[in-house]
Formats: structure tokens, C-alpha cells, sequence
């Protein structure tokens, strides 16, 4: 067992608390940690959109990059944010319990008066708009207390947040859980992935904390969302339970979908589903990398 792993984390206050977890974790086993506060592109300018500063994946590149060059051990993700291409190098080996996976609508305005509603993430914004055509989505980003603070600054008439965000920090704000089968979620939402280079002392000791059930769920999700590509740009939701995988794409603006809903056997068959679906949905997907700007019509 190493003597001493280096953790390092964004320094959001939720990604602080995510990191707090694991490094508990480690030492109910015995392990010693110190914590290295990394800061991303993604944590730098947060008034543009993600889809023009690279998506989801700015917040995992510098923290992969430190891993790489040896400053730290390990890094602790939201999975979602980690992109499907990977660099060489790296390896998995502890995907925690999932936490609740779903969407939450945050507002203080009366539910039937809210007219507008802070996300910067094109699937959200497609799948309120499928909704409600009429709501107004504004850009919203920013760690989760600069989010709710611009609810309760009245900004906002409602923000829309992943639930897990809530419970690993135990805020409870006035909202709705919106459900999986209207809102379904983005890939490996709710789930806390540990990251590491490709050491076997390494991942021996992190491999206790694996969760085999969340591990087949949010690989069958990621398979998918490697056979559709399209990154975070192209409205996309894929959850999985116990097997049993919802998957949509969506235009931006909500009007149209393909959605496949089915048992998956394995990571082939889910990957059979992926192609399937981005075969189905290939004009979305090129007009929304289109209208986006991420490709020449």
C-alpha cells in the first residue's frame, strides 16, 4: 500500500466535499491523504458557454495533466464531466455509489409564474423547452453557491442543478426532483469517479471502494455516449438502472428527438444501442454542431 496518496481536486466547494469523501474513505482503510487544490480552464471565465471553451471535459484536462506529469496520485471527478476520449496513462479503478442521478428545479417564484430558467447545458435547456416552448433559458454558470445566490438574487425565476450536488453538500433549497423518464439525465450523472495513473499499487488500494452495480450501470452509459460522440454539445441524456437504459438526443431547441428504451445484456450490446441511436439521430447531431458553430454546414 502506498504510504501517502496525493489527491487533487477543482477547488469548488463541491468538489472539495466530493474529495473530502474519498479521502474519509481511505482512511477508514488505513490510508493517508493530503488534498492539492488544482485550478481548471473550466474554473477560469465562467460567463461563456461551455460549448465555446471546450465542454465538460475543461474541468478534468488540467487535473489529468498533473496526473500525468506525477504532482499527484489521484483525482476525484463528478463522472459526468469526464469526456469519452481518454488519455493514455490514466485508469479508473473506484466508482463510488451513485447519489440520486436526477435533475432538481430550484425556484422561490410560485411554480406556475416561472418564466425563465438558468442552465448552461444545451440537454437541460432542450428538454425544458420540450417542456414548455414558451420558457426562457438564460445562461447560467458558476459553482453551485455563485448558482443559487443568483436564484435568490432574483436573476433567475428558477436554476436547474443535479440533485447529487444537494446531497453531498446537505443544502436543502426550495424545488422539485424532476423525474428520469421526461429529464433524463446525462451520462454518469450523480456518480463520483476516482482517477489515477496506470499503477497497480495504486489501483490495488483504491479498488475496495469500487461499487460493481454503479461501475455496469455508468459503463453502459458511457459506451453509449462514446458510440453517439457529440460531447456535451449535442443535447443528449443516457441513464441506466440496473440494466435497463433510457437514451435520447434531442434538437436544441427541444422540438424533436430519437429516444431508445430497452434492456442492456453488456457493454457490446450497449454500444450496438449507441450506434443505433446516433444512426437514428444523425441530423441532430449535425445540426446542432452546426448551429453551435463546432462545424461548417
Amino acid at each position: 500500500m502506498p504510504q501517502l496518496i496525493r489527491i487533487g481536486t477543482r477547488g469548488s466547494a463541491l468538489a472539495m466535499r466530493q474529495t473530502e469523501i474519498v479521502s474519509r474513505l481511505l482512511a477508514e482503510r488505513g490510508l493517508k491523504t493530503e488534498t492539492t487544490i488544482i485550478r481548471t480552464e473550466g474554473d477560469a471565465d465562467t460567463t461563456v458557454p461551455l460549448h465555446q471553451v471546450g465542454g465538460q471535459g475543461i474541468f478534468v484536462r488540467a487535473l489529468d495533466d498533473a496526473i500525468l506529469r506525477g504532482e499527484i496520485d489521484v483525482a476525484v471527478h463528478s463522472m459526468k464531466d469526464i469526456p469519452a476520449l481518454r488519455p493514455e496513462g490514466l485508469a479508473t479503478p473506484a466508482i463510488l455509489p451513485r447519489d440520486p442521478p436526477t435533475d432538481y428545479l430550484a425556484f422561490d417564484t410560485p411554480l406556475d409564474e416561472i418564466a425563465n430558467i438558468g442552465t448552461s447545458s444545451t440537454r437541460r435547456r432542450a428538454q425544458l423547452l420540450r417542456h414548455d416552448p414558451d420558457l426562457e433559458i438564460r445562461e447560467l454558470r458558476g459553482n453551485i453557491d455563485t448558482r443559487i445566490r443568483k436564484l435568490r438574487d432574483g436573476d433567475y425565476d428558477a436554476i436547474m442543478l443535479a440533485e447529487a450536488g444537494l446531497v453531498r453538500m446537505g443544502m436543502q433549497i426550495n424545488g422539485i426532483r424532476l423525474p428520469v423518464t421526461q429529464f433524463v439525465p446525462a451520462p454518469n450523472q450523480g456518480t463520483i469517479a476516482i482517477v489515477c495513473r496506470d499503477d497497480t499499487v495504486l489501483k490495488d488500494a483504491l479498488a475496495p471502494l469500487d461499487h460493481p452495480e454503479t461501475r455496469m450501470d455508468t459503463m453502459i452509459e458511457r459506451a453509449v455516449m462514446e458510440e453517439v460522440g457529440g460531447g456535451c454539445f449535442t443535447p443528449q441524456g443516457i441513464f441506466c438502472r440496473d440494466r435497463y437504459l433510457i437514451a435520447e438526443i434531442l434538437s436544441l431547441d427541444g422540438s424533436r428527438s430519437e429516444r431508445i428504451e430497452r434492456r442492456v445484456d453488456d457493454i457490446d450490446d450497449a454500444r450496438f444501442t449507441g450506434r443505433e441511436l446516433r444512426d437514428a439521430a444523425a441530423d441532430l447531431i449535425r445540426e446542432a454542431k452546426t448551429t453551435l458553430g463546432l462545424e461548417k454546414p
